[in-house]
């Protein structure tokens, strides 16, 4: 597959939709099923964003395995490969992901699978600044903290002794990065699906897209019927 930064790779972290396991602040208000299936659509969302441009190789990194069945549906869907998320909490799953995939590739992005704001745009500029010789891209999320971190090389330092969850991460992620030395270069801000407030949010524009007949699926499913 030819795609247009082939010195790039996606990293997409991704739980496994158990039911009590995802999405737990959608309840009371969804039940953890539901949660569960919210869950699995902001994933096939995200993976159709990834796909709407060829953009790059795109790794679906899994928790607590590859082993699911949703997993395997969506490798059924898009031409992606699976890892397994390794490490005692987030900041070391994202650092070890990030030195395993920046030992294949130059350029490494990575995201959570709950973000619709960000667009396939947004992927491609953030490649872009990475290949012109940025150290680093991130994309700030609204709440605090961020939902896309893109480096060039490993930096321990932007992941350890993290308060994750706290509306903080952001602010520490960008005072670290100007402590090391980085060219820091950030998107527009932009909002994930945490509350149930922001899954009304998501309907809503869902629907709002449904309903003005734009498509979901991109260059991908355009040439893979």
């Amino acid at each position: 597959m030819q795609t247009l930064c082939p010195d790039s790779v996606l990293l997409i972290f991704c739980k496994a939709p158990i039911p009590g396991q995802v999405k737990t602040r959608l309840q009371p208000a969804l039940s953890a099923e539901q949660a569960a299936a919210a869950h699995r659509q902001l994933t096939y969302m995200t993976l159709d964003r990834a796909f709407q441009q060829p953009l790059c190789a795109v790794e679906l990194h899994c928790a607590p395995d590859a082993s699911h069945n949703f997993f395997q549906d969506c490798a059924r869907r898009f031409p992606l490969t699976f890892k397994v998320q390794h490490g005692a909490d987030l900041g070391e799953r994202m650092h070890r992901a990030f030195a395993d995939a920046l030992g294949r590739y130059r350029h490494a992005l990575l995201m959570g699978c709950d973000c619709p704001s960000l667009s396939s745009d947004d992927l491609l500029r953030a490649l872009t600044v990475l290949r012109e010789g940025h150290d680093a891209v991130i994309a700030p999320a609204d709440d605090g903290g961020y939902v896309m971190i893109g480096l060039n090389e490993i930096q321990p330092r932007l992941f350890s002794d993290m308060s994750w969850g706290h509306d903080q991460v952001m602010a520490t992620t960008r005072s670290r990065a100007k402590d090391i030395g980085l060219n820091l270069y950030e998107l527009d801000s932009q909002w994930d699906v945490d509350t149930y407030s922001d899954w009304l949010r998501y309907s809503a524009m869902r629907h709002t897209r449904m309903e003005a007949g734009i498509q979901c699926h991109g260059w991908w499913a355009s040439n893979h019927p």
